[in-house]
């Protein structure tokens, strides 16, 4: 890998000090903003990120599932794969890029460059992970993790607290099996309103006492507001 010039050294400093992480060889932060299409342009020796953009991915992986094992403990697994999905994915990330202003530092070219490419959210976000892997590859995993987990936390709290992310009835089944082998059951107490508007009422069981009810317009909907209840009731000492 070709030394990174000074002119091009100091257009990026700015970005080490929204990082807050000043790298060792500074030669992995350029490469891993440098898009493919800089390259191709160009009979240089250069490389471009993709190889830290696969990196980058399992660095994030791992910064977000540790998190969520460590911070969501009662959430099942189900649950964790999906709001680590979508944290970790091109939306997202790329949101984050633009946090970052990573566009204004990328190598892209000309053709990319004139078409936009430095809000595209696939160059964002693959320039998101590639930093991630370059980073990780200077200073180790606490090193990323320091600079990468703030930014990630916003996110992960965002989708963690939404009811489309959560499985209520999956976690309280895996926390009713780990405490006192046994699994809930759910019973339609009340149906209400005609039939093309009917709503459900449903309670849950957990060893015959009543831990939880909820309504819904789907008996399916009223269980997942019954385990929620559940779920509180064992997360609140005082109940």
């Amino acid at each position: 890998m070709i030394e990174v010039p000074s002119d091009r050294a100091n257009d990026i400093a700015p970005l080490q000090e929204t990082l807050g992480y000043v790298f060792s060889d500074l030669k992995l932060l350029n490469k891993a903003l440098t898009h493919k299409s800089y390259v191709n342009e160009r009979n240089e020796s250069l490389k471009h990120n993709e190889r830290f953009e696969f990196l980058g991915d399992s660095v994030l992986d791992i910064l977000v599932s540790d998190y969520l094992v460590d911070k969501f403990s009662d959430y099942a697994e189900g649950t964790l794969s999906k709001i680590r999905a979508a944290v970790v994915n091109e939306s997202c990330l790329a949101d984050l890029a633009r946090k970052l202003d990573l566009g204004k530092y990328l190598l892209l070219g000309k053709g990319e460059d004139l078409s936009g490419g430095r809000d595209k959210s696939s160059i964002l976000a693959d320039a998101f992970e590639a930093v991630a892997g370059a980073l990780f590859r200077d200073g180790g995993l606490e090193s990323a993790s320091k600079v990468f987990l703030p930014l990630l936390e916003v996110e992960i709290s965002k989708f963690a607290h939404s009811w489309s992310f959560r499985d209520f009835k999956s976690e309280l089944q895996e926390y009713t099996q780990n405490k006192w082998v046994c699994t809930p059951s759910y019973k339609v107490v009340n149906e209400l309103g005609p039939d093309h508007a009917k709503e459900f009422e449903v309670a849950v069981m957990v060893k015959n006492i009543i831990k939880g009810q909820g309504s819904g317009k789907s008996k399916k909907e009223a269980e997942q507001a019954a385990a929620k209840m559940a779920i509180d009731s064992f997360s609140d000492p005082s109940k």
